[in-house]
């Protein structure tokens, strides 16, 4: 496993792509727009994400700012078979929050899993298609 990315959520993208690009150096990778759940992924970083982790910027078209509190994302880690995986964090005591699947508005397979303090980790299949643990419904359930 590896860090893929850190998610935070802005209230001005603009703004936000100033602060992490021109001050502090990182250049923008991608950007996606996804107009069913009107909202924008944006990911910076000082290196590709083939080699580094990288910041994305989630900016939700309806809402301006939040609490510092409620900013916080998730941390992202890649997996080779999401579906064992999860079945391997299972069984060793670990909540998996949202089994895998497809994410909401697109087709990257992802999965969350909550550490014991709430926080929140996004699990993300690699491309190559996963083996599917059929066990794993009763455990996500």
């Amino acid at each position: 496993m590896r860090i893929l990315h850190t998610m935070i959520r802005v209230g001005n993208l603009e703004r936000s792509l100033h602060f992490y690009c021109d001050v502090l150096g990182m250049r923008m990778i991608r950007q996606k727009e996804y107009p069913g759940g009107r909202f924008t992924n944006t990911f910076v970083g000082y290196g590709t994400e083939a080699d580094s982790a990288v910041i994305e910027l989630t900016y939700n078209w309806d809402t301006d700012r939040y609490d510092l509190g409620d900013g916080y994302g998730h941390i992202a880690l890649q997996v080779e078979d999401i579906y064992e995986t999860c079945a391997r964090i299972a069984e060793r005591g670990g909540q998996i929050t949202r089994a895998p699947g497809p994410m909401k508005h697109g087709t990257t397979v992802i999965a969350f899993v909550e550490d014991p303090d709430g926080y929140k980790v996004e699990l993300i299949q690699t491309k190559a298609e996963p083996t599917r643990v059929t066990t794993l419904v009763n455990i996500a359930e």
